[in-house]
């Protein structure tokens, strides 16, 4: 049974994900002396016409209007050559999927300010982002499409309750868990954040700043940018940098670049909240903060994943010199 939650922005990462899961038996060897059990042998094309199946009702179901318009879950199911796959489906809006929700308890970490986070557990970096990062680097880190392929809802969903109220199996779970729904999990974290990473305060600056033609220029804005970040969001952005540039090293095994990889998260770190977003005239919802700025957070995320180490330390070093230059 496949639970599969389908938003505007995902439906590629669903299919990629089934196809993955629609696997061909082929015939087992036998190493003892005794007679070979004949097993099924599925047509080798199986997996590939049954994923185009499911894509095929995906699309046809995105494109109806009723489901579309429906809070319900869809159920289906898609069989050949022996192999069935069973699904639940709801669509979500760009706008609801896109959207800032800040948490009303204060206790958990998903939809909390980083910065209440990290005083609350005494730490630099929020614990969620340290151990979802040790994981992934742990056994994903040669997986394909890691970061792009989702994983599964219901998964991310008990990984979020258990960093919400602290499970002490959470280790536990970690490690039994599949490596989409961790790095899943680290992703809707800072999707929820009330607000994104690099602030809403700065986001105009970055818009701006990634818009520069002069190298020198560009490069002087963007460090001063991070130098204006608050502490616990410059460490935990330099933290999850330095992580996504490992995940691209790997880009001959896993296929992710780091302009996949910019593409998966700079919207995530950067998409302004909902009370910013209803500031400016010119823009009115969510889907207009994407259309008009998507491009521009993925650059933004991209220039820093291009460019060369980025010391914490070397940054409030200079942050200090200019703050004494007279």
């Amino acid at each position: 049974m496949t639970e599969i939650l389908v938003s505007d922005v995902n439906l590629n990462s669903v299919c990629e994900r089934l196809e993955q899961h629609c696997c061909v038996d082929q015939n087992l060897h036998n190493l003892s002396s005794q007679p070979q059990t004949p097993v099924l042998k599925r047509h080798t094309n199986t997996g590939a016409k049954l994923w185009g199946r499911v894509r095929s009702k995906l699309l046809r179901q995105k494109l109806d209007p009723q489901t579309v318009q429906s809070k319900n879950w869809h159920m289906d199911v898609i069989e050949m050559n022996g192999i069935k796959v069973e699904f639940s489906m709801k669509f979500t809006s760009r706008d609801l999927s896109l959207k800032r929700t800040p948490s009303k308890k204060q206790s958990g970490v998903f939809g909390v300010k980083i910065n209440v986070v990290t005083k609350r557990e005494r730490s630099k970096v929020p614990y969620i982002v340290r151990q979802c990062i040790e994981e992934v680097e742990k056994r994903g880190i040669d997986e394909v499409g890691i970061y792009r392929i989702s994983g599964v809802a219901t998964d991310i969903q008990a990984l979020k309750t258990a960093f919400d109220t602290n499970t002490k199996d959470i280790l536990v779970m970690l490690s039994d868990m599949d490596i989409n729904a961790i790095a899943g999990t680290l992703k809707l974290y800072f999707r929820e954040l009330p607000e994104p990473l690099l602030t809403d305060r700065l986001y105009p600056a970055f818009m701006e700043g990634i818009a520069l033609s002069d190298p020198a220029a560009k490069e002087n804005c963007m460090m001063h940018l991070l130098r204006s970040l608050p502490d616990p969001n410059l460490m935990t952005f330099l933290i999850l940098l330095e992580h996504l540039k490992r995940v691209a090293e790997k880009e001959p095994i896993n296929k992710m670049s780091l302009h996949n990889l910019a593409t998966v998260f700079g919207p995530t770190l950067l998409r302004p909240s909902e009370s910013e977003i209803t500031k400016a005239q010119h823009i009115t919802s969510a889907s207009d903060i994407w259309s008009h700025d998507v491009m521009a957070q993925v650059q933004v995320l991209l220039y820093y994943l291009q460019h060369p180490p980025i010391s914490f330390a070397e940054l409030k070093r200079n942050t200090l010199y200019f703050s004494t230059d007279v």
